[in-house]
C-alpha cells in the first residue's frame, strides 16, 4: 500500500541548502570516433527520444544528523531543451559530489497529439501530462510557523494506459504545475526496482516512517529492455517485493543505435582501461590464456587418465553444450607445473566483452581476467593471521571488473568490482585514477577479488574480525588494460568480432579435487580460547561452498552475467 503521510509531522532536524560540488572527471573526455549515435547526445526508444540532463537545480533537502554531509537533497532538471519533458526529480546522498543524470523526451513517432488524444481516445500519444497529483508524504505540522523548510513530495496521476516515472518535490505547499512532467504509455515502460535506500526518516523525526530509494529498470542484462530515468521512489509503506507505482522507460528500438562501433570502442579502453595492482606479495600472478595452453595445460576426458596438450588458440578444446562434468583443463603434468602456477605478467591481458546495459542507453565494458591458479585463503581471527594450505586453492581463475559508459556522451558512469560470489558498483566519484581518466583496479592476494582502493578486507564478519582476508595494495606488479587487452565478444556488433575457440569451452578449467577441508578448519577452531569457537564456527559455516575443496572455475560465458546484469 503507497500513502499519504502529510499531517501533524514532527519537524525533521535541518532543511537548509547544501553547497554541493560538481563532479568532473580529471582529464577531459576526448572526440569519441564518429560513428551511428553513440555519445550524440540523444537516443531513439521507438516512439520517443530521450536526452540525458545532469545540469539540477536545488528544490528541497534534509539532514538528519548534525553533519551537513549527511543530509539528501532533491533536484529539478534544468536546461531541458524545448520540446523536451521531465518524468520528475533526482536526489542524491550530499556526502558525495553531485553526479546524476535524469532522462527527459520527447514524441517522435506521433500517431496523434496531446490536443487530437483528447477529442479521439484511440489516438494515443506517448507522453501526456498527468491528470492531478497526490500529497504522498510532507514534513509540514499544520503549523505557519513551520511552513518555511517545509517538503512535500507529489505523485503525478496518469491518465488511464499511462504511468508516472517519477516524483516532484516543493517546498511550498501548493500542488505542481501540471506541465512539469510527463507520464507515459504504459505499452512503452517496464517494471523498476527500489534496490538502495537513500533516505530513512524513521519513527525518531515523524508518526510515520518515510523513505527514498533509487530505481533502477527490473530486467536488465544483454537483453534488458529496461531504460532508468534516473528518478528516484519514495514511500512511507511499501515493503521489498511489492510492486513500484511508479515504472521506467522500455528500449523498443531494435537497432541499439547509440552502441559504439568497433572503432569507438577501442577508444573508450584506451581512454578508461583501468590499470590493474595485484598485491607485492602475490605469487599466483595471471598471464594470457594462449601461454597457460602453449606451456602444458592439459585437457582431460571422464574416464580417460592421459591428458590432451591445448593448442594455443583452445581449437582443440571441446566448444558448445553444458558444463557436464565430461572435460576439465589442469596445469601440466612435467616440471613446467610450478612455472606455470606462478602465471606471467608480460604475457596477461584483458579479455573484453562488449554489451548493451539499461536497455542500450549504457554499454558495459567486462574486463575478464585469467589466472592459472587461485592460492589457499589466509584466515583472519580477531588479531591472528592464518595460512591454510589447501582451502580456497583451485586451477584456473577468472575474475573480471566492468566499466559502465553512457552512450549518450561516453562518459564512464561507474565500475563494477566483482569479489568472489558477489561484488559492487563503486560511483565514478569513489574511484582512484591513474594517467587521465583510467580507474585504478585493486587485486587481492592469492584470490584476484577486485577492489576499489588498497585494504585488508574481510569476507566473513568484519564487526567480529572473522573471515577470509582478501589484501589489495599497490606494487610493481600490473596489468594495463588500455593497451593489454583483447576484445573477444560484442554479440550486438555481429560477425564483426570473432570469439575466440577457448571462449566455447563450457566446462572447467581445472579439475575437482574432494577432501576433508574440515579436518584444517576444525585445527584451527580447537586452538582457540572457548569464548571465540563458537563465534568462529558459525562464520566459516557461512563460507561459499568453493572454499571447502578445489573446483576449477567455468569460463566467461558459463558465468550468469555474460548475459545477465551484475549480482549485487
Amino acid at each position: 500500500m503507497f500513502g499519504c503521510g502529510c499531517f501533524h509531522w514532527r519537524r525533521l532536524p535541518d532543511f537548509s541548502r547544501p553547497e554541493p560540488e560538481s563532479f568532473s572527471l580529471p582529464a577531459p573526455i576526448p572526440q569519441w570516433p564518429q560513428g551511428q549515435d553513440f555519445a550524440t547526445g540523444k537516443i531513439n526508444l521507438g516512439e520517443i527520444e530521450v536526452v540525458e540532463i545532469t545540469n539540477f537545480e536545488f528544490e528541497w533537502g534534509c539532514n538528519l544528523s548534525q553533519d551537513r554531509k549527511k543530509g539528501v537533497s532533491f533536484y529539478k532538471p534544468v536546461g531541458v531543451p524545448d520540446g523536451f519533458f521531465s518524468f520528475g526529480n533526482y536526489c542524491q546522498a550530499n556526502e558525495k559530489p553531485l553526479q546524476g543524470y535524469v532522462l527527459v523526451a520527447r514524441q517522435v513517432a506521433t500517431p496523434g497529439s496531446e490536443d487530437s488524444y483528447k477529442s479521439n481516445p484511440n489516438c494515443s500519444p506517448a507522453l501526456l501530462m498527468p491528470l492531478d497529483y497526490t500529497l504522498v508524504w510532507s514534513t509540514d505540522d499544520g503549523s505557519e510557523a513551520n511552513l518555511d523548510g517545509c517538503g512535500y513530495f507529489w505523485l503525478p496521476q496518469p491518465p488511464e494506459g499511462y504511468k508516472a516515472l517519477g516524483f516532484v518535490v516543493t517546498s511550498k505547499p501548493g500542488k505542481p504545475d501540471l506541465e512539469e512532467v510527463r507520464c507515459v504509455r504504459a505499452d512503452l515502460t517496464d517494471q523498476c526496482d527500489a534496490y538502495h535506500l537513500t533516505l530513512n526518516t524513521s519513527s525518531r523525526y515523524s508518526e510515520l516512517p518515510f523513505g527514498v530509494w533509487k530505481t533502477r529498470p527490473h530486467h536488465r542484462g544483454m537483453d534488458g529492455k529496461g531504460v532508468s530515468v534516473g528518478t528516484f521512489f519514495c514511500s512511507s509503506y511499501w515493503s521489498y517485493g511489492e510492486e513500484l507505482n511508479i515504472a521506467c522507460l522500455k528500449n523498443l528500438n531494435p537497432k541499439l543505435n547509440a552502441m559504439p562501433n568497433l572503432e569507438q570502442i577501442h577508444a573508450l579502453i584506451r581512454h578508461y582501461g583501468p590499470t590493474v595492482f595485484f598485491h607485492p606479495d602475490e605469487v599466483y600472478l595471471p598471464s594470457s590464456v594462449a601461454w597457460f595452453f602453449k606451456n602444458g595445460a592439459l585437457v582431460y576426458k571422464r574416464d580417460d587418465s592421459v591428458g590432451e596438450s591445448i593448442d594455443a588458440g583452445g581449437s582443440n578444446l571441446p566448444g558448445g553444450g553444458t558444463n557436464d562434468g565430461e572435460y576439465w583443463i589442469d596445469l601440466p603434468g612435467d616440471n613446467r607445473k610450478e612455472m606455470v602456477i606462478r602465471g606471467n605478467l608480460e604475457s596477461a591481458k584483458l579479455y573484453i566483452h562488449v554489451k548493451p546495459a539499461l536497455g542500450g542507453t549504457f554499454t558495459d565494458i567486462v574486463m575478464w581476467v585469467f589466472c592459472p591458479f587461485n592460492g589457499p585463503v589466509t584466515l583472519k581471527v580477531g588479531v591472528m593471521n592464518i595460512a591454510l594450505s589447501k582451502i580456497g586453492q583451485h586451477v584456473g581463475d577468472w575474475e573480471h571488473f566492468t566499466l559502465r559508459v553512457s552512450n549518450f556522451t561516453g562518459e564512464l558512469l561507474s565500475v563494477y568490482f566483482s569479489q568472489h560470489s558477489g561484488g559492487e558498483w563503486v560511483d565514478i566519484t569513489d574511484l582512484e585514477f591513474i594517467e587521465g581518466n583510467r580507474p585504478i583496479v585493486y587485486s587481492s592476494k592469492s584470490g584476484h577479488a577486485s577492489f576499489a582502493h588498497p585494504g585488508d578486507y574481510i569476507q566473513g564478519s568484519s564487526k567480529l574480525g572473522i573471515g577470509v582476508r582478501n589484501d589489495a595494495a599497490h606494487s610493481k606488479y600490473y596489468v594495463d588494460s588500455s593497451n593489454q587487452y583483447e576484445i573477444v565478444a560484442a554479440e550486438y556488433l555481429g560477425d564483426e568480432v570473432t570469439e575466440p575457440c577457448w571462449l566455447q569451452y563450457m566446462r572447467e578449467w581445472g579439475p575437482t579435487i574432494v577432501y576433508d577441508s574440515r579436518i584444517e578448519l576444525d585445527k584451527v577452531i580447537n586452538v582457540l580460547p572457548l569464548t571465540l569457537r563458537y563465534s568462529v564456527e558459525s562464520v566459516f559455516n557461512k563460507f561459499p561452498l568453493e572454499l571447502y575443496g578445489e573446483e576449477g572455475p567455468t569460463g566467461p560465458k558459463e558465468k550468469n552475467n555474460w548475459v545477465g546484469d551484475e549480482r549485487c
